[in-house]
């Protein structure tokens, strides 16, 4: 394997974008002296040129040869709005000052010498999406975003004002095999840092590495404790079971090292031109699987190219959701008290934590993390793998303010629901809500008399509700964890909330609610029955981005709650959301189909009082679906 390592080893990804800051993301495989240079397309002014210094930057060192950069740029003077613009990345090497897009000339699309970028308040485009899993056997719908942005590099009107990622950005818990080689490939290229891991069967990440169950076997090195106790376990008594109860966490990213290493992969083309794919550490009876994923992932980093220059052109935030860290992450209290309370799924759920701090979540909102935590920060990657990484931790699990908001027309609220859950106060083993009070009190008081919102919720606020109610009967019995019953709708004390929130007459009278995480697509058009001034919402939700649902199962669910669920349906009273009318809506071409089970894309259109003037999903092998609005009837 070529041990030769270029400059850039992941972005530049563009973050946070307002008129007076620009956040850029990188990876490098060695410090760099850097330069941002800001231009105005149409005349080519120079806006601004900024060395980039401790003043404006940190860099975080994860490996040998990997530091990690977020620059955060305040302009001498607000960025021009609604127009074109382009920023110039300048690495100091040896042959002098060069662009990045001359060390990746990929970047940049076809007749273009630098970056474009558009800063937009008024937010008219939006797109979204989730569930992005690189082994999954369909085409990758970051692709269409890239195609989007060639088609209208020139038109201001359809640029759009940013991405929103609302989870499931990488798969820690479901990993394919030839994705956990590269990572191990990836790991040793960049000198990513050792760890021990305390109260495991294997003592440390070099051990992990030569364990005979270090691919396709996971399960079984993964920690075991009592599960909670729900009403089946009265009868069956409480036997050992994983915390980690993904059926898929035969590949279980566990360290720091191997997450770091994933999000590395899935932005960026440049460490699979080094991977060696010949599985030679795998079992015979797994390489079938293994040739299988094999092809899948192949074509996946064939795009990465693409995705590369998308991410460099296109703000991006993301929220995390349970794929992010674990399947089941924080769904029931009893969950709760079992992982945290053993120390090596501690340590695995903080690694994430702190990849999706490192990757994810510090550039949605840079001013939430003082100098203070940066320190820990550093100090947990000077002395890795022991109790400086449990430190930082520590710091993660108590932080509760991973919510974020945009000061843009409509505002946009990206909301947490997943650190700040609302334990039942039932049996142990019943579905916490997405949400506590608390957390819901002070999004109501950032709601308070915005005309309109977009807000992003993880899980759909509105979903299928025949399959609510199959994960609620499984709950009753126990088995939260079984069916992932993590819908809004599953905890009483935060579906009433999030309910009553809606019927507030301070809160915005236009809601377009965003989600992901349900592997299929839908939209709905909410009003409150027997209110004359109700707010609109609609509930959009698009996913995955490279994952779909089962599809036999899914048509069974579809057809069933058409027929049962329909708006008019007397059983929507036995329901939370009885005093709400939902209409759906089907997309042109696949009537009378209210799901879109496609790995797709969603964009949606909004006017200036943020109303949609157009909901569709882009699928990742072409086309479009566009949701047809229902005919106005009365919600009675």
């Amino acid at each position: 394997m070529n041990q030769a390592l270029p400059l850039i080893i992941a972005g530049p990804l563009f973050r946070r974008l307002t008129s007076e800051q620009m956040v850029l993301w990188l990876v490098s495989s060695q410090p760099l002296k850097l330069q941002v240079d800001c231009y105005q397309k149409t005349n080519q002014e120079l806006l601004f040129s900024q060395l980039i210094t401790d003043d404006n930057s940190t860099r975080i060192q994860v490996g040998e040869r990997a530091f990690v950069y977020l620059i955060d740029i305040t302009p001498p003077t607000l960025l021009p709005v609604n127009e074109f613009l382009e920023y110039d990345l300048l690495i100091e090497t040896e042959k002098g000052q060069q662009s990045v897009t001359s060390i990746l000339p990929h970047l940049l699309y076809p007749g273009e010498t630098r970056l474009s970028f558009v800063v937009k308040t008024q937010l008219d485009h939006i797109i979204h999406g989730s569930c992005r899993k690189p082994h999954y056997s369909s085409e990758d719908a970051f692709l269409r975003v890239d195609q989007a942005l060639e088609q209208h590099l020139h038109d201001i009107n359809k640029w759009p004002a940013l991405l929103v990622l609302t989870g499931d950005q990488i798969y820690a818990d479901d990993v394919g095999g030839p994705m956990l080689q590269a990572i191990h490939q990836a790991s040793v290229l960049l000198g990513l840092y050792p760890e021990t891991l305390e109260g495991a069967t294997i003592p440390d990440s070099e051990a992990l590495l030569k364990s005979e169950f270090c691919y396709y076997q996971r399960e079984e090195i993964l920690p075991r404790d009592h599960a909670s106790r729900g009403v089946g376990d009265m009868f069956f008594g409480g036997a050992r079971k994983p915390i980690f109860t993904s059926v898929d966490a035969h590949n279980h990213l566990i360290t720091l090292a191997e997450v770091l290493a994933m999000y590395f992969l899935i932005w960026s083309p440049v460490l699979w031109k080094q991977f060696n794919s010949q599985p030679d550490k795998i079992r015979e009876e797994n390489r079938e699987l293994y040739l299988t994923e094999h092809k899948d992932i192949e074509g996946f980093a064939r795009g990465l190219a693409q995705v590369q220059r998308m991410l460099a052109h296109l703000p991006t935030y993301m929220i995390f959701d349970d794929h992010d860290v674990t399947d089941d992450w924080n769904l029931t209290r009893g969950w709760e008290e079992t992982a945290y309370h053993h120390p090596v799924s501690r340590r695995i759920i903080g690694n994430t934590l702190i990849g999706y701090w490192l990757c994810q979540g510090w550039g949605n909102a840079p001013q939430h993390f003082d100098n203070l935590f940066l320190e820990t920060v550093k100090q947990c990657f000077q002395e890795s793998g022991g109790g400086e990484q449990d430190k930082l931790i520590d710091a993660l699990f108590q932080f509760d303010h991973w919510n974020f908001s945009l000061p843009t027309t409509p505002k946009m609220i990206v909301l947490d629901t997943r650190t700040n859950r609302w334990w039942s106060e039932g049996q142990q083993s019943q579905p916490s809500g997405l949400m506590d009070w608390e957390a819901l009190s002070e999004l109501q008081q950032e709601l308070m008399d915005e005309p309109s919102v977009v807000l992003v919720s993880p899980a759909p606020i509105f979903g299928v509700k025949l399959i609510e109610a199959v994960q609620r009967i499984f709950s009753f019995f126990g088995h939260a964890l079984i069916v992932d019953a993590e819908n809004w709708m599953a905890h009483s004390g935060s579906a009433n909330v999030i309910l009553n929130i809606f019927k507030n007459p301070r809160t915005p009278q236009n809601f377009v609610i965003l989600s992901g995480d349900v592997h299929y697509s839908l939209v709905y058009d909410v009003k409150i029955r027997f209110r004359k001034n109700s707010p609109n919402i609609w509930q959009i939700t698009c996913s995955g981005i490279k994952n779909e649902f089962p599809h036999r199962l899914l048509s069974c669910f579809e057809f069933i709650n058409r027929w049962i669920y329909n708006p008019y349906s007397l059983l929507n009273w036995l329901t939370k959301r009885r005093h709400m009318f939902i209409r759906p809506r089907e997309p042109k071409g696949l009537e009378p189909k209210q799901l879109v089970n496609k790995s797709a894309i969603g964009w949606v259109e909004l006017n200036e009082q943020g109303v949609p003037q157009k909901i569709s999903i882009l699928p990742a092998e072409g086309g479009e679906y566009v949701f047809i609005k229902p005919p106005d009837r009365s919600p009675s």
